[in-house]
């Protein structure tokens, strides 16, 4: 039996950003009965910097996902670390639907004690406030780091590997030998270019959360599990039709 996930990019990009962000799934990384489909959503936000642009990763990824079980997908995973609609797209769908911050964290947890986020810029911190809170993981962060680098979100960091990385790296050896970190995530999926650059450096692990992402989506297939209705809960009156609409309309 195959599996089919859908992948859902948070910001709309043409076709070459969706193959820049399919590039985090090598080949052989998930069984070969699994199939991947990525794709972006049709409007939305540009950098997820502020509550405005989270709003719209929300409503734009629950959008892209409603129809996803309809259209025979047997999981959805949502390409973002900071798990915009995921609680929403539970609350809709039954498959199980699976993202790279609350995936990554957990793994740390299962990983080390302590675990650090290194990042592009201090304007994503936020998104890591909320999945940290919203499961209750703040006694196991170490720190946050950034380089305080605006990312790019099309071409990800294709071209500037020689001091992107490096800042990077950086940061992750302050956050091993200073703050006391024994895991490190990364902060985007988008930063997938970076992983084996960092994890041939440092001495602990590194997470590349879209990855983490796709084989606990396999791994939830596999054992026949999805999240849970009681604590996801369908609406009594859903209105899918307004998030359409909005799609629509943007």
């Amino acid at each position: 039996m195959g599996y089919k996930i859908k992948v859902i990019i948070p910001i709309p990009v043409d076709d070459a950003g969706v193959q820049a962000r399919a590039a985090q799934l090598p080949p052989g990384l998930l069984s070969d009965d699994c199939t991947v489909e990525f794709e972006a959503v049709k409007a939305g936000a540009a950098l997820g910097d502020s509550y405005h642009d989270t709003l719209l990763m929300d409503v734009s990824v629950v959008e892209a996902g409603l129809l996803a079980e309809k259209q025979g997908f047997d999981a959805v995973c949502i390409d973002t670390v900071s798990d915009s609609g995921m609680a929403a797209l539970r609350s809709c769908l039954t498959i199980p639907v699976v993202a790279p911050g609350i995936s990554s964290m957990l793994m740390a947890c299962n990983l080390g004690k302590k675990f650090s986020i290194i990042t592009m810029w201090d304007e994503w911190f936020a998104l890591y406030d909320k999945v940290l809170t919203e499961h209750h993981l703040w006694d196991h962060l170490a720190s946050m780091r950034s380089i305080n680098t605006r990312p790019d979100l099309a071409e990800l960091l294709a071209g500037k590997e020689e001091v992107v990385f490096n800042k990077l790296l950086k940061e992750a050896e302050l956050a091993i030998s200073h703050d006391k970190a024994d895991v490190i995530i990364l902060g985007s999926t988008t930063m997938h270019q970076s992983h084996a650059f960092l994890a041939q450096r440092l001495s602990v692990p590194v997470l590349n959360p879209g990855q983490i992402a796709f084989k606990t989506c396999q791994t939830l297939l596999e054992l026949g599990l999805s999240h849970s209705k009681k604590a996801y809960p369908a609406p009594e009156l859903p209105r899918f039709d307004v998030y359409h609409r909005i799609g629509k309309s943007a």
